[in-house]
C-alpha cells in the first residue's frame, strides 16, 4: 500500500517527537547550553561548534537559538536513521520541506505533545492591533534562521575536517560566486548576498507601533510603578527588551537623564537619554525597593520581581506582565513593539535627523532605521478614506460663477463648454 505525501509527512512527524533529545542549560559560563541525544550522551559535534561560537563573542541568547535548530535537525536525523556526518542534500531537502509542514513542538522536558502537521492557515487579525494570528506552523523567519545555523554548523565541521566535504546546505547556484556586497552602492539597500538553496523567502514587515491613544490606555492599565517605569523608559529609549532588564542601580543618571545598557549586539556600553516622566517612575519604583528590602548597590540588578522571594526580573517575566496588559485591552502587543513605537515617534520628528535616531537605536545601516518612515496601516486608511471624501466633495460642488460683468454664454462659447 502506497503511502501519501500527507500521510508520510505525519508519519515523520511522529517519528521526530517522540524522540528523547533534549535541550539543557548547563549553568557553565564557558558551555551554558548542551544537546542531549536520545541515548543520553551529550551530542559532542554541537558541543565544540557552540563552544567555537562562545569562543567568538557570541551570547547565551544566540547559543540558545542555535541549540534548538540543531535540537530540532539531529531528532529529525534520528527519525530517519542517518547519521549526522552522512547527510546529503536529499535530507537536507527533505528536511526543509518537513519543517515546512510540521506543526511547532515546543521544548519537550516530559511528555511529548501530539505530532501533527501544520494547517498553514493564520489565525484572523486582532481586532485592536490589526496582527494576524501566529499559526500553528514554524514562521518563515524561524525556518530561514534553522537553515543559516545549519550551514554554518556543516561549513565548520569542513573546515576543520571533521564533517562531510560537501555541505547538505549549499548556497543557492547563483550565490557561490564572487565577495558578497563586493559592489555595494551606499545609497541603496542592503541585497541578501548568501541565500541557501533550502532558505525559504522571508516576507517584509512593516514595524507596528502603538497609537499614541492605545498607549495611554495601555499605560493607566500597568498594576505598579515599576511596571510603569520600564514601559516609560522602552517607549522613551527605544532599547530593547534584553538591554533594559540588564541595567544595574549605577546604570541611572537622573541629573542628566541618561541611562547606560549593554547593547545586544556588539555588547558596548552606551548611554541612551530618556524622558523625564521615566525617571519620575523609577524614583517612585525604588522607595519600593526600600519598604520591601530588597538587596541594594550599585552593582545590584535594576528591576526585581514584585514578590517574595525578591528575584531579579528575567525578561519572561516581564513578557508575561506585558501579555497581562494586553488581555486586559484585548490586544496582543509585544515588548518589541515598544522599540518600534519609540523608533516611529523619533523617525518622525521633524527636529531630529535620521542619523540621530539611528545612533539611538542601535542600528547598523542607515536603510534599517528609514523603514520606520513608513505611514502605519492606521494612517494610510485615514489618508484614503479623507482623498475619498474629497471626491465626494468636488463632484457634488457646484460650478464656478463668473465673475460680475461677464457674459455666461460668450464664457461658454470662449471655452468650448456646453451652454
Amino acid at each position: 500500500m502506497i503511502e501519501s505525501d500527507e500521510e508520510q509527512g505525519r508519519n515523520l512527524s511522529r517519528l521526530v517527537v517522540a524522540r528523547a533529545g533534549r535541550l539543557v542549560t548547563t549553568g557553565d559560563a564557558g558551555e551554558p547550553y548542551r544537546v542531549v541525544g536520545p541515548d543520553g550522551a551529550v551530542v559532542e559535534p554541537v558541543s565544540v561548534f557552540l563552544r567555537d561560537l562562545l569562543a567568538s563573542g557570541k551570547s547565551e541568547l544566540t547559543l540558545r537559538s542555535y541549540s534548538v535548530d540543531l535540537l530540532r535537525w539531529w531528532r529529525f536525523l534520528d527519525a530517519i536513521d542517518v547519521q549526522w556526518n552522512r547527510a546529503s542534500r536529499a535530507e537536507a531537502r527533505d528536511f526543509s520541506c518537513w519543517i515546512q509542514l510540521t506543526a511547532k513542538q515546543r521544548l519537550q522536558t516530559s511528555r511529548p505533545r501530539a505530532a501533527r502537521l501544520s494547517s498553514r492557515v493564520p489565525g484572523a487579525p486582532n481586532p485592536v492591533t490589526g496582527k494576524p494570528a501566529s499559526g500553528d506552523g514554524y514562521a518563515p523567519s524561524t525556518v530561514a534562521h534553522s537553515e543559516t545555523v545549519l550551514r554554518r554548523f556543516y561549513d565548520f565541521h569542513r573546515d576543520c575536517g571533521t564533517g562531510p566535504v560537501l555541505n547538505p546546505f549549499p548556497l543557492d547556484a547563483s550565490r557561490r560566486r564572487g565577495r558578497p556586497h563586493a559592489h555595494h552602492n551606499p545609497m541603496d539597500e542592503w541585497r541578501p548576498e548568501r541565500t541557501g538553496r533550502y532558505r525559504p523567502t522571508v516576507p517584509k514587515r512593516i514595524p507596528r507601533a502603538i497609537p499614541d491613544g492605545w498607549f495611554n490606555k495601555l499605560f493607566a492599565s500597568l498594576g505598579s510603578d515599576r511596571d510603569r517605569a520600564l514601559v516609560a523608559f522602552w517607549i522613551s529609549t527605544g532599547a530593547r527588551a534584553s538591554e533594559l532588564l540588564g541595567m544595574r542601580q549605577c546604570d541611572f543618571k537622573p541629573g542628566e537623564q541618561l541611562i547606560s545598557v549593554v547593547r545586544k549586539g556588539t555588547r558596548a556600553v552606551q548611554q541612551l537619554p530618556a524622558s523625564a516622566d521615566a525617571f519620575v517612575w523609577h524614583r517612585l519604583y525604588q522607595q519600593e525597593l526600600l519598604r520591601a528590602r530588597v538587596p541594594g548597590g550599585r552593582r545590584q540588578p535594576a528591576w526585581w520581581t514584585l514578590r517574595r522571594p525578591y528575584r531579579p526580573l528575567s525578561y519572561h517575566g516581564a513578557h508575561r506582565m506585558f501579555e497581562r496588559v494586553n488581555a486586559s485591552l484585548g490586544a496582543d502587543w509585544t515588548l518589541h513593539d515598544l522599540r518600534h513605537s519609540a523608533a516611529s515617534r523619533m523617525a518622525r520628528d521633524s527636529e531630529l535627523s535620521l542619523t540621530d535616531v539611528r545612533w539611538v537605536m542601535g542600528h547598523a545601516h542607515l536603510t534599517t532605521t528609514e523603514i520606520y518612515l513608513t505611514k502605519t496601516r492606521d494612517e494610510v486608511i485615514e489618508g484614503v478614506l479623507a482623498h475619498h471624501a474629497r471626491q465626494s466633495r468636488a463632484r457634488e460642488a457646484p460650478p464656478p460663477q463668473p465673475a460680475p460683468g461677464y457674459d455666461p454664454q460668450s464664457l461658454s462659447v470662449l471655452f468650448g463648454r456646453p451652454s
